[in-house]
């Protein structure tokens, strides 16, 4: 089973820069991939982030691109996201997810990642 813990949210002013850690255990890190999704205050789950195990492909949310940076450390068995430059839109629970089937053309849905993490808050002020 997998399991997955985020960490690093917090408070951050807007323009600041905050990093998130997905800790990845229990099957073998470099068989799955691993995005980033977020939920800001009262909407629906939405794609930040992903790093195609296949094709090693990383991909962004056009909300998000030049501003955030994701990356795997197979050494560690984690995912980390850099938030550069974060704005008040950025607001929202971030989770992890992890799929060992998802191919390329649905790496953006929720739908397609069988494993989540709990989340973790990151809140931007204005």
């Amino acid at each position: 089973q997998v399991q997955l813990v985020e960490s690093g949210g917090g408070l951050v002013q807007a323009g600041g820069s905050l990093k998130l850690s997905c800790a990845f255990s229990g099957r073998t890190f470099n068989t799955y991939t691993v995005a980033w999704f977020r939920q800001p205050p009262g909407k629906e789950r939405e794609f930040v982030a992903v790093n195609s195990r296949r094709t090693g492909t990383t991909r962004y949310a056009d909300s998000v691109k030049g501003r955030f940076t994701n990356s795997r450390d197979n050494t560690k068995n984690a995912v980390i996201l850099q938030m550069n430059n974060v704005k008040p839109e950025d607001t929202g629970v971030y989770y992890c997810a992890a799929s060992a089937t998802v191919i390329v053309s649905q790496m953006g849905s929720p739908s397609a990642y069988a494993y989540w993490g709990q989340g973790t808050q990151v809140t931007v002020s204005s």
